[in-house]
């Protein structure tokens, strides 16, 4: 498996951010990266503030994808 970085989750993002997909459609795949993500870069279960320090652009953009599924 490779790596992949934030670009690559960023695209991916904003693929389904700007897709036709009905609302409900959108949030399970914002989910589904979300997941993909937590494995990835091993994003703790429960809030850890030092991994946050650690990981300002992952948590970011982990934390921008959870908003929009709210949208």
């Amino acid at each position: 498996m490779t790596f992949k970085t934030l670009n690559h989750f960023n695209n991916e993002y904003e693929k389904i951010l700007y897709s036709d997909l009905p609302n409900e459609t959108k949030g399970k795949k914002y989910a589904d990266l979300m997941t993909e993500m937590e494995r990835v870069y091993k994003i703790p279960i429960l809030k850890d503030e030092s991994w946050e320090q650690e990981n300002r652009a992952v948590i970011a953009m982990y934390r921008k994808i959870s908003m929009s599924r709210n949208l």
